[in-house]
């Protein structure tokens, strides 16, 4: 008998409502075209220092912080409004202003010690670092975080040595976006054993006076599928199988269209689905509340575009 995920793989894309296409084998984007540069990028890591505690690391890098520093957050994890607005900083945030250093304090009743080096850092598009870099997190003598590319340096083998090692996973991802374009891009790994997915969403219509825009998802240069009449279908979803995986992505481009000023946010959302690919998600929040260890954790891709006047 085959699995419910295999059934789902065969009809994932194909979209059977009249206002969505199919997927395409046609690169979708032109090369005149310039995607958005996001100015905000917030990262959720979620670390396992024993079987009774979960901790939420977050990392927020945004284009108006001094020099090229970054704010950190430590919470618990079950923290809703963490997995909600991860680009909102908690009260007890740290901003680490300095290119490198290292910062001790405390959250939720444990020391958390914070190192880092982005003296060397290069930068792609956005705030976020892309290599040369490293930072490094110890939340109760467990070294609960490590990301970067340095690792040859004694000081980064010093710290990886010098304590346990928890296990950490990124959970969620959320970049904020903002300009008079409707094109915003993203490289995603939606898994750990998967490749690194670049996504484009767009748009189109509104620049050439359309009263029925189109909103387009295009993954690896390839249309995945459209949304005709948004004006019309503001709100929906669609289901892709990447990576062996099940990815719902969910768009709200309410705002865009009826809030005044054009000011308005859009948000789309990629989700995977865990391994109990059955259930509806507020089943497997029951389960993972119950205890039970089978329900492996989701990974969310957030992005949030506003459309400024000007």
């Amino acid at each position: 008998m085959r699995s419910i995920a295999t059934c789902y793989s065969e009809h994932a894309i194909k979209v059977s409502d009249s206002y969505c296409s199919g997927p395409s084998r046609q690169p979708y984007l032109s090369p005149n075209l310039i995607p958005s540069i996001p100015n905000s990028v917030s990262c959720i890591y979620k670390a396992r220092l024993s079987p009774q505690k979960h901790l939420l690391v977050t990392l927020t890098w945004c284009s108006n912080f001094i020099g090229q520093g970054f704010a950190i957050n430590v919470c618990v994890d079950g923290n809703v409004s963490a997995y909600a607005s991860p680009s909102k900083f908690h009260v007890n945030s740290h901003q680490l202003r300095d290119s490198k250093g290292s910062k001790t304090f405390h959250s939720c009743n444990s020391r958390v010690e914070v190192f880092w080096d982005l003296s060397n850092a290069q930068f792609d598009n956005g705030p976020e670092p892309s290599h040369e870099f490293y930072i490094i997190v110890v939340v109760d003598s467990v070294l609960s975080l490590f990301i970067g590319d340095i690792e040859d340096e004694q000081s980064v083998k010093r710290l990886k040595s010098g304590f346990p090692v928890a296990k950490f996973s990124l959970v969620s991802r959320c970049e904020q976006f903002s300009g008079r374009g409707a094109l915003c891009s993203s490289k995603v790994q939606f898994c750990d054993s998967g490749t690194a997915h670049d996504i484009l969403i767009k748009c189109s219509g509104e620049e050439d006076g359309s009263r029925n825009p189109v909103l387009s998802v295009c993954i690896d240069n390839k249309k995945m599928f459209q949304v005709k009449r948004l004006r019309w279908n503001f709100r929906g979803n669609q289901t892709m199988f990447l990576d062996g995986l099940l990815v719902d992505m969910m768009w709200d481009v309410h705002d865009w269209f009826f809030k005044e000023a054009n000011t308005g946010f859009a948000v789309f959302m990629f989700r995977t689905r865990s391994g109990l690919d059955s259930r509806l998600w507020l089943e497997e929040s029951n389960l993972k509340n119950n205890g039970n260890e089978l329900v492996d954790d989701q990974f969310s891709l957030i992005i949030c575009a506003c459309k400024s006047p000007d």
